[in-house]
């Protein structure tokens, strides 16, 4: 399992992003992104997945945060695309349901080597203090389509959009937590194809 990390640096007109992962990590999150609930979610992001993050970043945040999340998505996925390598020995599935008060999510994943999305989840209100609560789903898509995985994410019920979100954010840490890692008795790529 040494040596899981991976360093993406990102610099266009609109985000200048440097974000380090270590998929082998405790949970600990250094985030500065500039908007103050994605930074929340990626510390969740970070302590449920015990991935060691971080992230700091400049963006257009004058505009509004869409870049930015977007933007750090896509860094973040190309980070686990890059600390997994070939993924030998690697669990490659992982699923989590999520419950957060009155809301319940699940998550599952697939580290397939194939980006695919399916993101069922209803955000009752279109805002979260300054946030855009559709940019959660605009960083899931960056994610997965970076890190060429299957993600799907399902919410079942839920009335506060805070707590969806939130439950997005730490069932997919969980559940990616549970894919990445190491199987002892999976020696191999696991998959009949050889190669992920």
């Amino acid at each position: 399992m040494a040596g899981r990390k991976a360093t993406i640096q990102r610099r266009t007109g609109e985000t200048d992003i440097q974000l380090t992962l270590d998929l082998d990590g405790s949970g600990q999150a250094d985030i500065a992104s500039g908007v103050g609930f994605l930074d929340h979610m990626l510390h969740l992001l970070a302590r449920h997945g015990l991935f060691d993050l971080q992230v700091k970043c400049q963006g257009d945040v004058h505009v509004d945060a869409h870049h930015t999340t977007e933007d750090i998505g896509i860094c973040l996925g190309q980070a686990f695309a890059q600390a997994l390598g070939e993924k030998r020995g690697i669990a490659r599935y992982g699923h989590f349901a999520l419950p957060m008060e009155e809301t319940l999510v699940t998550a599952a994943v697939d580290l397939s080597g194939r980006s695919f999305v399916v993101f069922h989840v209803d955000m009752p209100a279109p805002k979260i203090g300054d946030f855009d609560s559709e940019l959660v789903e605009d960083f899931w898509i960056a994610f997965a389509h970076n890190a060429l995985c299957n993600l799907h994410v399902n919410l079942h019920y839920g009335r506060n959009t805070h707590h969806i979100a939130e439950a997005v954010f730490k069932g997919c840490a969980r559940a990616l937590r549970m894919a990445v890692q190491i199987d002892p008795r999976q020696t191999d790529i696991p998959s009949t194809k050889g190669t992920l």
